[in-house]
């Protein structure tokens, strides 16, 4: 599978920056941030498309406060999504600059009218956010413009997560990736359950990533480790602007270190392969071989006490070992000469 021209197979994880609310209203911000995205060697910048309006309503009733323990407890919903959105009308001059620089750009939608908007952007995916994966419609819709769908499963239960995978294949759309997520802002270590990653994959036979929202690198290094191909991070500037995501977001150094980290697991994981390459070949001269140990006359026999096992490897392999032994010797040897094939 590819997003835009990275090919998910061949190319390694694919690194999302999530924008989010990190631009904290300003636009130089945002294209800034965009930047700074590249920079720090992610593939992607990730938008979200939404309105106060789109995404909830203008109530005080206590249905649309905040509370439980979260960054954003007092707020009515309403409130929170205008402080936090992206304008649209910034979207053409974000998309515009992402692409000038060469990083790859597009937004998780969260009504029709977003995906109806973003579709003139010609995005290469879309991803659905935690909340939003049991709004079958909005899912049937995104997964019908036939481009890759990325779809956070923080808080669905097996049964949805079967029923959005019937969806998007309903629509002929097999370019489905599962992405673990834990839907706590910040999420704690324990609540991450990282194993569920190569679940995911074989579950539902699709591509499985990680949205994160611990703190720091670990997780999503390790998320790598256990077959992640997308990993997902709130990425701010500078968390001194503030801003209703920057106390869980990574910086720009927080950003890079991870990046490198991951580009290295990446390297340390390399493939299954079995074949002995032309290094290999070098270093098995340090390998154990068979060796004489002690002077060795023509007609005496080869015993314990004059072949051994020992580096380095030019002797013969030391499996030959037992068939040699109690042979008798053709010619004379001498101690640290190498027992050669015609033994065998």
């Amino acid at each position: 599978m590819k997003i835009g021209s990275f090919d998910l197979h061949k190319d390694g994880t694919y690194i999302i920056a999530e924008l989010s609310a990190n631009h904290n209203g300003s636009l130089q911000t945002a294209l800034d941030t965009i930047k700074a995205a590249k920079e720090v060697g992610a593939n992607c910048i990730k938008l979200q498309t939404y309105t106060a309006d789109t995404i909830t309503l203008n109530s005080n009733k206590k249905d649309f406060l905040i509370d439980g323990g979260t960054l954003w407890d007092g707020k009515t919903l309403h409130q929170l999504y205008n402080e936090a959105h992206t304008p649209w009308e910034w979207h053409e001059k974000l998309f515009m600059y992402a692409r000038e620089i060469g990083i790859d750009i597009f937004s998780s939608p969260f009504d029709k009218t977003a995906v109806d908007f973003l579709e003139k952007f010609n995005p290469s995916a879309y991803k659905i956010a935690s909340f939003e994966i049991t709004d079958y419609e909005l899912i049937q819709y995104v997964a019908s413009k036939g481009k890759p769908i990325i779809i956070s499963t923080g808080i669905a239960t097996i049964e949805e997560i079967q029923d959005v995978v019937d969806i998007c294949r309903d629509q002929g759309n097999n370019n489905i990736i599962l992405l673990k997520c834990t839907s706590q802002y910040p999420a704690p270590l324990e609540e991450a359950n990282l194993n569920m990653i190569p679940n995911l994959a074989s579950t539902f036979n699709v591509i499985s990533g990680f949205s994160d929202h611990t703190m720091g690198s670990t997780a999503p290094v390790v998320a790598v480790t256990l077959g992640a191909q997308v990993i997902e991070k709130h990425f701010i500037l500078d968390k001194s602007i503030g801003g209703a995501d920057a106390d869980f977001s990574m910086d720009k150094k927080e950003f890079l270190d991870m990046v490198t980290a991951i580009r290295d697991v990446e390297k340390l994981l390399g493939t299954v392969d079995y074949k002995v390459s032309q290094k290999k070949l070098q270093q098995r001269r340090f390998s154990r071989s068979l060796y004489v140990t002690k002077d060795i006359k023509r007609g005496e026999k080869f015993t314990h006490e004059n072949i051994r096992s020992v580096r380095p490897g030019y002797g013969i392999h030391p499996k030959h070992l037992n068939s040699i032994l109690n042979k008798v010797a053709e010619k004379n040897y001498f101690f640290a000469d190498p027992l050669k094939l015609e033994l065998q």
